[in-house]
Formats: structure tokens, C-alpha cells, sequence
């Protein structure tokens, strides 16, 4: 088998890397606000963005977390599209604004009830209870509860759930807009939200574009994911392989 790569290396003024954040480039810690990428993942995505059309990161975090984490110089999305930030200006989903009331009350009342797990993200919000576990089927009957009274949808995650507008925004979708032109198109992820980006990376792929679908596999990700990608590596460590692979 040849280097999944060639095409990345041999052009990569026409080619785009993307990845997840939490899980990819952050390995998964109990309290979300202390993840932090990698020592060297962030240098390693800056030296890419010289090289590459487009280096950017696509995550549920808001862009304003992604920037406190990885700065202004990269392609940054948010809340799986409902936000991007790129050349040093914040755009947002311009139908999202109009949920931004009923995601703030759908917080406060889940506050109500679980407190210090719920974590509102202005856009959307999510539930955790990765340190309590034993809360997760009271959360994900509360969740669905919720999404029924305010019009929100669910989305599962890693020992979360979160509630989201419903709006036509995951990590598929904002990879097309991102890549649109290119030849050769990356993506490094590990979660079921993840799976939107594969479904896109499959259409551009149908398309003629070169693509790879690169999981990161670790004891919490899920076996379709494992199964649909091109690379599986292991962990944050095996994702910041792949992005030195990519600077040779």
C-alpha cells in the first residue's frame, strides 16, 4: 500500500488538514476546561498552515475556547459549525442567533437540576457526567425531555449529551464549505460527532478529491468509527504522528 499522504505532500498548496480537538489533539481529562492540546500540537498545526491551503480545527467547543487554546492563526470551528473563525473574523450560523434564548433557558433549567455539569456554550450546551456515571441515563431521559419542550435536538457525545439547535451544521458540512476547490482533504477525529466529517470526506472522495479518514482510537471511541477510517492510530500521540508525518 502506498503513503496515504503522497498526494497531501506532493501538492499541499492544494490540500487541507483537518481535526478534532478533545480526544485528537487533547487527550480526555474529567474537567473539560482543563483540556489542553499536546505539548508540540500546537506548533506542529501552525508549521502545517504555512504549507497547506487550509489547517484548521473542528470541534463542539466554542471558537472562543479554541482561540485561548490554539490562537488566531488557524481555521477554527465551533458548536460543529455554528461558528467559524478564519483571517481574524468570527462568523456565525446566521440562523443559530435566534436559538440563543431558548438554549440560555434550556441551561438555567438544567443548572436547576445537575448544576456544575451542565456547561453552557452560548449556542448549545452539554451535559456532563463522565466523574458521575451512575447520572448518565438521568441525564440523557432529562436531555431528550428538554429537546421535546424547546425544540432543541440531542446529540450524544463521550460520557455527554448535548442539546443543539436544529439547524443543518455538524463537522460535514463545514468541512465542504472549507475545502471547496481543493484535491486532497485530511481529517483526524475520534467521537461520534466525528462521523458527519467521514460522511463528507466519502461524498468528496465520490467526487474525485483524495481524501483519508483518520480515527484516533482510544478505549471510549466508537467501533464505526474505527471501522470507516483509512489510518487508525493511537491516541493523541498516534494524531500528532500523523501531523510530523505531514511536515516531513
Amino acid at each position: 500500500m502506498g503513503d496515504p499522504f503522497a498526494a497531501f505532500l506532493a501538492q499541499p498548496d492544494r490540500a487541507a488538514i483537518l481535526t478534532d480537538f478533545d480526544g485528537t489533539l487533547a487527550p480526555i481529562v474529567d474537567d473539560p476546561a482543563r483540556a489542553v492540546p499536546l505539548p508540540g500540537a500546537v506548533d506542529a498545526l501552525h508549521r502545517l498552515a504555512e504549507r497547506f491551503a487550509v489547517v484548521g480545527v473542528i470541534s463542539g467547543r466554542p471558537v472562543a475556547y479554541l482561540r485561548t487554546r490554539l490562537g488566531d492563526d488557524l481555521w477554527l470551528s465551533g458548536l460543529y459549525g455554528l461558528e467559524t473563525f478564519a483571517a481574524g473574523r468570527l462568523v456565525e450560523l446566521p440562523e443559530a442567533e435566534t436559538w440563543r434564548a431558548v438554549v440560555a433557558e434550556s441551561a438555567r433549567r438544567a443548572i436547576e437540576v445537575f448544576g456544575a455539569a451542565v456547561e453552557p456554550k452560548g449556542l448549545s450546551l452539554t451535559l456532563h457526567f463522565r466523574t458521575r456515571p451512575e447520572l448518565g441515563p438521568a441525564v440523557r431521559a432529562w436531555a431528550d425531555d428538554e429537546a421535546v419542550r424547546s425544540g432543541l435536538v440531542v446529540r450524544p457525545a463521550k460520557a455527554s449529551v448535548e442539546l443543539h439547535p436544529p439547524l443543518r451544521a455538524d463537522k460535514g458540512s463545514v468541512i465542504e464549505q472549507a475545502v471547496a476547490g481543493l484535491d486532497a482533504v485530511c481529517f483526524l477525529g475520534d467521537d461520534v460527532g466525528d462521523l458527519p466529517a467521514y460522511d463528507a470526506l466519502d461524498r468528496l472522495s465520490a467526487a474525485g478529491v483524495t481524501t483519508v479518514k483518520v480515527a484516533v482510537a482510544t478505549v471510549e471511541a466508537p467501533v464505526q468509527l474505527l471501522e470507516r477510517a483509512d489510518l487508525v492510530v493511537d491516541g493523541p500521540p498516534g494524531a500528532l504522528d500523523v501531523l510530523h508525518r505531514l511536515l516531513a
